[in-house]
């Protein structure tokens, strides 16, 4: 891939950031895997997220954690930055959160397989630590998100 090609594909890497103040999966941007011939892992820690209760309005803290196996496309980190900082503003339970960056992200670049956990500050005495995944269906992938799942602490 040449530069010209992948400047193509980024429009926010290189330039100032502007955050949204609403939930804003439209940012999100993606660019071609150059090694697509072979598995490996990609992983995000993501230890300022902020989202707030829809029923309170009260700020939820959390780290999110990103981990997938890429196929053709990857997500471009500072979109995916602007994008976690997007839910600052949206009113979500924890487990809605997890659930949504699963399925934008899975959407944006169609992994073999990603997995995002939500490790959520106690509010109340309470921490939330929701977990999703997805493995491509009919592939190992698959069995590998069951066998995750089903394994998961």
């Amino acid at each position: 891939m040449n530069m010209e090609n992948l400047e193509q594909q980024l429009s926010l890497l290189g330039n100032k950031s502007s955050y949204k103040a609403t939930y804003a999966p439209e940012v999100l941007e993606a660019f071609d895997n150059k090694h697509p011939e072979h598995d490996y892992w990609v992983r995000f820690n993501c230890p300022e997220f902020t989202s707030l209760c829809p029923i309170t309005g009260q700020p939820d803290f959390a780290e999110i954690r990103i981990g997938y196996i890429p196929d053709r496309k990857m997500v471009e980190s500072k979109s995916l930055k602007i994008y976690l900082f997007s839910f600052r503003n949206h009113g979500a339970f924890h487990e809605d959160c997890v659930n949504i960056i699963l399925k934008d992200l899975i959407r944006l670049m169609d992994p073999k397989y990603i997995e995002v956990t939500g490790l959520f500050l106690p509010r109340g005495g309470i921490s939330i630590h929701p977990y999703a995944n997805y493995g491509r269906p009919n592939t190992p992938y698959a069995e590998m998100a069951a066998q995750r799942l089903l394994t998961h602490e």
